[in-house]
């Protein structure tokens, strides 16, 4: 047999194996037995402290799976250092040529994601969302909360805090997340069950802590009159210029997560209750379901869903003892000591 008839029947019998399913690898990922079985996951921003802890709750799952299935099962990070969906669809595009067997994502835009997402789903690699889904693509499921109703939660417990009256402002991160656009549309309707409530405007930013604080400030001066902030999702918290440079005598925030750095403003009264999402789960629990459907062959809910954990003075204890079994090291000792 010549190299080149030899050369061409590799390539049809490559071929043919992507047709029934993906690489040679992605084939054989379904069955255990010394099998690495590789979950590459995309969030929206390596800097993010959110998606730092998914990381570690999938990695811990990998873990606890790869024991007890004696398959290999790795975590593969490859999420891009600061917002951008078209990054995330390249990344897309560069795991499953790289071999992948299954992608977790969490998309800074779906519109940018979704024929990268159904073009892997083609080449035979299931996928699932986490935090924020693209609900048109051939994603098999989503881990997260219902969008709509975390909004009205976040509005509800402010018009609580403020007495239910007050002008009020909308922190909301990125314009064009999904999840968030959701989550305002949330506030906004849980708003108007409230005569005494008022939304000054909606503020969009960069989902840094940087940003999301410099864009408080710059809207609390411009805007004097904002007794409340609706914030659904937690970025200014992650540092500690609000703590100084705004009064929690005038102004009330709730706020989506509660992480160790944004304990303070719990403690302070500025931020008296936090809604947090147990992002940890967004890595052990997203994991753990791409197991169940892919080597498993199990039938898993095409929404999964997350219940927020509110946090106040209350159980600020408990919730900081919960964040070290998560593996956080930066909890202030004092919140460890508190009785609740």
């Amino acid at each position: 047999m010549s190299r080149s008839t030899s050369r061409l029947i590799a390539l049809t019998l490559a071929t043919l194996a992507a047709a029934c399913g993906g690489t040679k690898e992605q084939a054989g990922a379904g069955a255990a037995g010394g099998k690495t079985f590789t979950i590459t996951l995309i969030a929206k921003s390596s800097t993010n402290p959110v998606f730092l802890s998914a990381r570690t709750g999938a990695e811990a799952a990998a873990a606890e799976l790869s024991k007890s299935l004696g398959t290999t099962i790795k975590i593969d990070w490859r999420t891009p250092p600061n917002e951008d969906a078209t990054v995330q669809a390249q990344r897309i595009a560069e795991a499953v040529n790289d071999g992948t067997n299954a992608l977790l994502i969490s998309t800074s835009d779906a519109g940018k994601v979704t024929g990268a997402i159904n073009e892997a789903v083609a080449r035979g690699v299931p996928v699932m969302m986490f935090d924020s889904d693209a609900p048109d693509s051939k994603r098999f499921s989503f881990y997260g909360g219902d969008d709509a109703a975390i909004g009205r939660q976040v509005m509800d417990e402010l018009a609580t805090q403020m007495g239910g009256k007050g002008k009020v402002a909308i922190l909301a991160g990125n314009q064009n997340a999904p999840n968030l656009q959701k989550r305002v549309a949330g506030v906004k309707e849980a708003a108007a069950k409230y005569p005494g409530i008022s939304i000054v405007s909606t503020f969009y930013h960069a989902e840094t802590p940087q940003d999301a604080a410099a864009e408080v400030l710059r809207a609390q001066n411009a805007y004097p009159e904002i007794q409340g902030w609706a914030m659904i999702g937690g970025w200014p918290l992650f540092t500690t210029s609000l703590l100084t440079d705004v009064d929690p005598k005038k102004v009330k925030i709730v706020s989506v997560d509660a992480l160790p750095a944004e304990l303070p403003y719990v403690e302070k009264g500025l931020a008296p209750v936090l809604l947090a999402q147990p992002v940890y789960d967004w890595g052990y629990v997203s994991v753990k379901t791409i197991v169940d459907h892919v080597l498993l062959k199990k039938d898993v809910p095409a929404h999964v869903n997350m219940e927020l954990i509110r946090v106040s003075k209350d159980n600020l204890g408990t919730w900081a003892r919960q964040l070290k079994q998560w593996g956080f090291t930066d909890i202030d000792p004092k919140y460890l000591a508190l009785p609740k």
